[in-house]
């Protein structure tokens, strides 16, 4: 046990919650006659567009009224909207989406507090609804009885029509241009139809998901028919609800999908059941540039061999199981029988994502893990347009079933087996889908992801995804090498996010419930001869190749920043861009490789990227783990609290992340370019809340005591813990920290644009230590699964003995009600500088120990 070890709270008391009160939109809206003017042409164009497709439906063998799917934007949020179109026969709810990035016009426009128009982006929804051509008629008459009279009494059930005729944006069929061309499947096809000239096309089919099973049936068998009529078949098809997920893999011959490229306008791209074509084995990572690899340096580690049952898996590729850095410290569960076809020189990224999870960076010298972990391979060796194999997720089967067995079998067994690891409380996917870059919709996998996790009570680390694209800095070599450090930086990072639409986050990063880590350009790895090579700048920054965030409804994405290796870049053939390089050569993490030769079962080499991050913060959270449970048996030896470890440990991670230097200089480079509040959710889309020091909050010092609270809360329901003050910070102004962190794993509602079914929150009562609130925006911290605050003063305030401050801890409903209580884990931290004399552990320990014996019926929790 360390010597300052962390402090847990006595048990909550439970309080009530008050009714919250909703923001209004402010933004104005047309005028009705302005309203009916702009949107009458539409409108009649989308019943033109209707009453063509049904005739087209009806001269086909099938005759049938197909249902189409159609697309109503507006500005602003329409209450109860869902309500009425279940109200009206023949229109069918199939979720909504929230945007932010709706550009003012002289119809829609903003106010601020003034009441003056301003230029920034709107928000609205997006609503999509099944409808057939009755309901379409219907909505259309309501259209016209509410354009001649705006007091029109309406139906029941349907008042919040009017409301999205005041707000109507814009409205349209979902069409070619959604489902083949923004999905990005057409430019992959395109790749594989040069690359693979002999191979037929499989692709992911994404159906809408239909309200009963005689729908969905009958919608997966009109794409049947179609892919059949394009001489094509059906491979696989998976239904997962509580996701709203349904889709077909499908195979197509290489003549059908050129037909498709030249005329789109096909009988399969026009299927009204298909929401998205997708390319399929888009998870994938590279082959290294070279063979280059070196001796292990871990002669000097004495060996410890792990014990006892796993609480990681890494579910990655195959690694080499008789590496000497990695036999006997893996549990290698492989049902697919992937081994016997995956050569040993292709099992690179598995080698090396283990390798980080149990050793760390081999610069560092690191002891491994004291457990196993649970390795599932999920990528196999493909074909590539080169002579060297990639490691994908398989291109013949779905991604998203897939991974749902994966994991279903890893806490529920498989086939009559029982489960596989049932105790793993982390799991690391150190992959990304580089077609699915995240805009607005959050992804089928991120879905999946959130509902594991909460069905498992287990947390997901993912990696943020790599952007090899070139950065286009737009100066030669010789201008570059003339400037300093600090103008390199400023350069590139002014490039990177001019280029940030096009470097976004990959599915599954915007996962609300799992923690998402981008890549600090840092490593050990000392300085190296790199020829032409060069490092773009030399300072713990936010590498090239991390991913801009921003999650779904603006919350915080990445969750966390760390060291992922340093990069080596060229320019490239135009001069004015510059090129990653990938090799097994520092610069790097080091890491355990497979061996060029046969026999080679020691070779290490250098590595970097979003995944490495990824792997040593899950190597971090399996270190934070062992600490927890055993501060929790010891503080707590009669109460069950491994169900909470999963949200105490994200609440631990973030708790110990802050911007520091890499947010300065962010912050510096950025400044002029927006206001405050712009400035550090530009931070936030690459630092999220910054850079984990996990070490430092597993223990506490004289001057920096930690607390933990945990439970479990039902909608409107709330629990108050009480931090004693410290006597000794009475009337000093002596400078202090309040660092606060709440996490908790959510259940999701996939059709809601809300979609966090349990939304949580603290408050900080009576708060006189601090004030000023530092880094991330107040608002955004709210938005997602973690609320993590940093407080800081230096007021001189009156503390007298069992003076406590509160802080409250409530639960509401957000996207939609949910039964079971949610589970959560709260850190509290109140720190002074370490030069300062004051025990301020040992003060609020003492406090605790006296609210314990007040409460001595209750004790602890």
């Amino acid at each position: 046990m360390a010597e300052w070890p962390l402090l847990i709270f006595p048990k909550p008391s439970v309080i009530g919650l008050e009714s919250g009160t909703s923001s209004r939109d402010k933004f104005v809206s047309p005028a009705h006659g302005r309203q009916g003017a702009r949107l009458a042409p539409v409108l009649r164009e989308l019943k033109h567009a209707f009453e063509s497709r049904l005739a087209e439906v009806q001269a086909t063998s099938n005759g049938i009224d197909p249902s189409q799917a159609i697309v109503i934007e507006t500005i602003g949020s329409v209450e109860n909207f869902a309500t009425a179109v279940r109200t009206l026969e023949g229109l069918e709810w199939l979720g909504e989406i929230e945007i932010d990035d709706i550009a003012p016009d002289d119809d829609f426009y903003s106010l601020n507090t003034k009441g003056d128009r301003t230029e920034k982006t709107l928000v609205g929804r997006l609503y999509l609804i099944f409808s057939n051509q009755t309901a379409m008629d219907q909505l259309l008459t309501l259209w016209g009885r509410y354009r001649s009279d705006p007091d029109i009494v309406w139906p029941r059930g349907l008042t919040s029509l009017r409301d999205v005729f005041d707000k109507l944006h814009a409205i349209r069929r979902w069409d070619i241009q959604d489902r083949l061309i923004d999905s990005g499947a057409l430019e992959y096809w395109e790749e594989d139809l040069q690359h693979f000239p002999d191979e037929p096309v499989r692709t992911e089919v994404e159906l809408w998901y239909r309200k009963s099973p005689e729908l969905r049936n009958a919608a997966q068998a009109e794409v049947e028919r179609s892919v059949a009529s394009a001489g094509g078949r059906v491979l696989q098809a998976c239904e997962i609800g509580a996701i709203a997920y349904h889709a077909v893999l499908i195979e197509l011959p290489r003549a059908s999908v050129e037909h498709i490229i030249s005329h789109r306008a096909t009988e399969l791209v026009k299927c009204d059941s298909i929401m998205f074509f997708r390319p399929t084995g888009q998870f994938f990572v590279g082959k290294p540039g070279d063979e280059q690899s070196f001796q292990s340096v871990l002669t000097s580690v004495t060996p410890q061999y792990p014990s006892g049952l796993p609480v990681i898996a890494v579910f990655d590729g195959l690694p080499v199981e008789n590496h000497v850095l990695l036999q006997d410290r893996l549990i290698i569960d492989d049902p697919d029988d992937l081994s016997p076809n995956y050569p040993v020189r292709d099992r690179n990224h598995g080698t090396s994502m283990c390798s980080l999870v149990v050793w760390g960076d081999l610069s560092e010298q690191n002891s491994p893990l004291a457990r196993p972990i649970y390795v599932r391979p999920v990528m196999a060796p493909e074909p590539s347009p080169s002579s060297s194999n990639l490691e994908a997720m398989p291109s013949d089967r779905l991604t998203i079933d897939y991974l749902h067995r994966a994991i279903r079998r890893l806490f529920e067994g498989e086939a009559g087996e029982p489960a596989a690891a049932e105790t793993v409380r982390i799991i690391n996917l150190s992959i990304g889908d580089r077609s699915r870059p995240f805009l607005q919709m959050v992804s089928p996998l991120a879905r999946l992801i959130d509902w594991i996790s909460h069905k498992y009570n287990v947390l997901f680390v993912i990696s943020a995804g790599n952007q090899h694209a070139d950065i286009e800095l737009g100066v030669n070599r010789s201008e570059l090498a003339a400037m300093s450090e600090e103008e390199r930086q400023e350069l590139t990072f002014r490039a990177l996010y001019r280029q940030a639409r096009h470097r976004r986050i990959l599915s599954p990063a915007e996962a609300i419930n799992g923690v998402t880590v981008n890549a600090i350009h840092q490593d050990l790895s000392g300085e190296t001869h790199t020829g032409n090579l060069f490092e773009v700048f030399n300072a713990p920054l936010p590498s090239p190749i991390a991913s801009f965030g921003g999650g779904y409804r603006r919350a915080i994405k990445p969750d966390v920043c760390y060291p992922g290796g340093r990069l080596l870049y060229d320019h490239s053939i135009s001069g004015h861009a510059i090129t990653c390089n990938s090799s097994r050569r520092a610069p790097g993490q080091q890491t355990a490789v497979p061996g060029s030769l046969p026999g080679e079962n020691d070779r290490t080499g250098f590595c970097r990227g979003t995944s490495n991050s990824a792997a040593l913060v899950t190597r971090n959270l399996g270190i934070a783990y062992e600490v927890l449970e055993d501060i929790l048996a010891e503080q707590l030896p009669d109460q069950p609290t491994d169900a909470f470890a999963p949200a105490l440990l994200k609440a631990l991670l973030i708790h110990s992340s802050q911007w520091g230097h890499a947010g300065e200089r962010l912050a510096q480079i950025l400044d002029g370019e927006m206001q405050t509040r712009g400035r550090r959710y530009a931070i936030n889309r690459l630092l999220g809340y910054g850079v984990p020091d996990i070490q430092r909050v597993l223990e506490c010092t004289g001057q920096r005591a930690t607390l933990l609270g945990f439970g479990s809360l039902v909608a409107d329901q709330g629990h108050s813990y009480k931090m004693p003050l410290p006597p000794g910070l009475g009337a000093k102004k002596t400078p202090r920290k309040l660092t606060v962190t709440l996490a908790w794993l959510t259940p999701v509602a996939p059709t809601n644009q809300r979609y966090r079914a349990a939304r949580l929150w603290f408050d900080i009562k009576g708060n006189r230590l601090t004030g000023a609130r530092q880094e991330a925006d107040h608002h955004a911290v709210k938005r997602g699964t973690v609320q993590h605050e940093i407080f800081t003063g230096t007021n001189a305030i009156a503390i007298t003995q069992g003076d406590t401050l509160e802080i409250k801890v409530g639960c509401k409903v957000d996207a939609q009600a949910f039964e079971a209580p949610v589970n959560y884990g709260l850190a509290v931290s109140l720190e002074v500088a370490a030069e300062v004399d004051i025990e301020i552990y040992n003060e609020i320990r003492t406090g605790l120990l006296q609210q314990i014996e007040l409460t001595a019926k209750n004790p602890i929790r």
